[in-house]
This record gives C-alpha cells, structure tokens and sequence, in this order.
C-alpha cells in the first residue's frame, strides 16, 4: 500500500508542476485532464502527509520513552504514545478507503423503476411506499425529483413507476437500491389480519448521456396514444402518450404523465438511453465478474436485498446481514444509515480484491 502512496505522491506533486506551467492552459484538453487528476489526489496525498508526520512524531516518542529515566516524563509519554497509534490506526484506515477506486458513475442522475411484483394490490400499495421513502431520501440530500410515468391503481399503489433523481453523488447512494424489495405485514385489503408476504423489484439506472448512447432514428418505432389514469379511465381526449419501441433490443418505454406529446416523447427517450447504457454496463461488468460478485451494490434486479417487516418495525439488508428496528423513520426517508454501512460493506471488499 505504501508503495502505491509514494507513487500517487510523486505524481501529485508532478502534477503541480505541470499546472504551474503558464503554457499548459493553451492546450484545455490537457490543462482540464490535470486539473482534475491533481484533485483526485490531494484528498489522498494530503492524508498520507499526514499519516507520515504522526508516524515520525511516534518514532521520537518511542525514543524518547526508551531514553526518559522520570516515571512522571515516561508516563506522560506513554500516553501520548497510545493516542498517536490510535489515530494511525484511524489515517491508515481512511487511506485504505481513499485507495479503492471510486466509480465514474457515483456522480451521474438516475433513473428509477419501481414495479409491483408478487403480491397483487398489496405489492402496488408498497410500491407507492418507497417511491415516498426515496422521494423524502432525495429531500434530504437537497435532490430533485421528476415523475416520468405511472401506471396507478384505484386504492392509490402503482403497477409501474418511473422517476428520475437529479443532484450531487444521487448514483453513488441510490445503486445500492437495485433488487427485489420484500415486505411483511396486515394488508388493507386483509380483512382476516393475517400478515402478507409481497415483493416490488427496484431498478436504478445511472442516466446517460447522449453522447454515451446513440440511438438511430431508424432504430426506434414510435406510437403515440391517448393517456389513462388508474382503472382505465381516460384523463386526456389527445393522443399525447407516446410508445417507443427499440427495434434491435426489443426494448419498449411509455411514458403517459405529461400532458405534451413532446415531453414524454422526451422522457421516453432519457429512460431508454439509460437502460441502453444499462445493457453496456452488464456486459462490461461480466467481464468483471468475480469482482462484481464480491460488492454488494451489484444491481441485480432478481436478486432479494430487503426486508420490511411491519410488525416488528424491523428492516433487514441480507446483503450484508444489517438488522435495524427503525422501519418507520426509513421509510420517511432516513436511509443514511443503511447506504453508509452498504458503502463501508463494498469499500472493504473491494481494498481486498486490490490486494490479491
């Protein structure tokens, strides 16, 4: 690891040399790529200066106790000896984390796909609960969220809901998200009062650019539609829903909520770049798949990450075996907890999979 240290050091400060050149910023390809480079590394260079100051003041102080003959001098330094090492032990952990390799993407917008899965009206009514929990998540972040599509039922779930998340880091925190969400509890529509067992699938797709993905006219089909709301009820006389199907992947999007044929020609598009993307991403991430196994925000959708047992206020993450009795405050949004201890989860595997 220290090896490592020394060379991203020796290139941070190479890097301020090259910045320093008056000549460089003519060349903005370069003079924007170094930019960036050097601020990547002064979080992790500024940290292993750090750790080497404390390493060097414990090497004096474990002198001078070998050297100190006053019992009072010795114990006065044996204990800042004990809080040195405390704190190396706390820099070389951050430094472990700085080293993983953080994920392009973690900065990029979402999009989000809830659907009703095994269940029926209790697994849409579910549905409509953690599009709230995400929607007050995103609040608390200071995100935004737009609508795209819904498809309702008449007690207030959703079938099918499609919602983007814009804002600082919303990739990084929300991928943790992708998979098959189960919930326990007395449905509404119970009235015997036996618990329920349902499930909603999550998918999180990181948003692309257009420049990330071509889409041809040629390969796209587009209908347009008249939009209805829940029970199949037309909220619209205009043909202002739009369906666009993929003709080489097969991929079909609607998108009803707007009331402009434009706007959800528009949208429909921004969910198919992204599940255009998704399909790269899969590929890519294949080819990594020992590593992919190992990390614990792999995004997929068959697989069962979370329980919501209602009854006993208890959510539990099997991913990684994260028991909390706080099911209510989560679902109105307080999730930091949950998606910190996923990141530590990952960010510690992935240092190991560096050292092998």
């Amino acid at each position: 690891m220290f090896d490592k240290l020394d060379a991203l050091e020796a290139r941070y400060r190479e890097l301020e040399i090259m910045i320093s050149d008056p000549e460089l910023p003519r060349d903005r390809t370069r003079y924007k790529e170094a930019l960036q480079e050097h601020a990547h590394l002064s979080k992790i260079v500024q940290s292993y200066v750090e750790y080497k100051k404390m390493r060097h003041r414990m090497e004096e102080t474990e002198t001078l106790l070998e050297q100190e003959k006053d019992p009072e001098l010795r114990n006065l330094a044996k204990e800042e000896l004990e809080q040195i090492r405390f704190r190396l032990s706390e820099q070389e952990k951050e430094l472990k984390e700085l080293l993983v390799p953080r994920d392009p993407r973690d900065d990029k917008n979402v999009i989000m796909e809830i659907r009703a899965g095994t269940g029926g009206e209790e697994a849409a009514l579910f549905a409509a609960d953690l599009f709230r929990m995400y929607t007050r998540y995103a609040e608390t972040k200071g995100w935004k969220v737009e609508l795209m599509d819904a498809n309702e039922t008449e007690l207030g779930g959703f079938k099918e809901i499609i919602f983007s998340v814009a804002g600082s880091g919303v990739y990084g925190d929300l991928r943790y998200e992708s998979g098959v969400h189960r919930v326990q509890r007395v449905p509404v529509t119970e009235a015997g009062g036996r618990i329920h067992t349902s499930a909603v699938t999550v998918a999180v797709l990181p948003e692309a650019e257009e420049t990330e993905v071509e889409i041809r006219p040629e390969d796209i089909r587009i209908d347009v539609f008249r939009a209805s709301g829940a029970g199949g009820q037309h909220v619209n006389k205009t043909e202002s829903a739009v369906r666009i199907t993929h003709l080489p992947s097969g991929i079909v999007v609607t998108c009803q909520d707007e009331k402009s044929q434009h706007k959800n020609k528009a949208r429909a598009l921004r969910v198919l770049r992204a599940r255009l993307y998704e399909i790269e991403e899969q590929k890519r991430l294949q080819e990594e798949s020992a590593i992919r196994r190992s990390m614990v925000g792999s995004g997929d959708r068959s697989e069962r990450i979370r329980t919501y047992n209602f009854p006993q206020n208890r959510i539990t993450d099997h991913r990684i075996n994260l028991t909390l009795y706080k099911l209510d405050s989560v679902l109105e949004g307080d999730l930091g907890e949950i998606i910190e201890a996923l990141k530590l989860s990952e960010r510690e595997e992935a240092y190991k999979t560096q050292l092998q």
